[in-house]
């Protein structure tokens, strides 16, 4: 029963992540969270909240209608280390802080026109990819916060 409670939770979270990442966060918020001071800050508040937000509806349906074995305690650890850890990558400086570290500046940077290998049309100019190194990171960074919200969210 836990790892079906673990599973579907997870499953809820990640849905909501997408959604909440791609359909709910507003153009300002995507455009001000990387900026400097209380700026940035606050547009990546308002994009976590409404991430937040998202998840839980989403998980609420599924917790009721599965039956699921969830507590009180767990729900709000699970959602506050999501919440936290998103706002802390969204902040996107911190994030390519943790690239530079573990020595992946240069795939963070992929799909830029400051990659050194930018991509380029045939007349020179730049051609955009489907996504970034940087938008790469940032999900894969989020996705494993969602396995540990899960798990705590299905254990605690």
């Amino acid at each position: 029963m836990l790892a079906a409670t673990f599973a579907a939770v997870f499953v809820a979270l990640y849905v909501g992540h997408s959604v909440g990442d791609h359909w709910v966060q507003s153009s300002c918020q995507a455009a001000d969270k990387g900026k400097p001071g209380w700026v940035g800050r606050l547009a990546d508040a308002r994009h976590v909240l409404g991430l937040t937000l998202t998840k839980m509806i989403l998980l609420l349906p599924v917790v009721l209608l599965l039956d699921l074995r969830v507590s009180a305690l767990g729900l709000v650890l699970g959602f506050t280390v999501d919440a936290v850890t998103h706002w802390w990558a969204d902040r996107r400086s911190t994030l390519a802080r943790l690239a530079k570290v573990v020595g992946l500046s240069d795939f963070y940077s992929l799909g830029t026109p400051v990659h050194p290998a930018a991509p380029a049309t045939a007349d020179g100019g730049y051609a955009p990819t489907l996504g970034t190194g940087a938008y790469a990171l940032d999900q894969s960074f989020h996705h494993v916060w969602l396995l540990v919200a899960a798990l705590i969210i299905a254990t605690v």
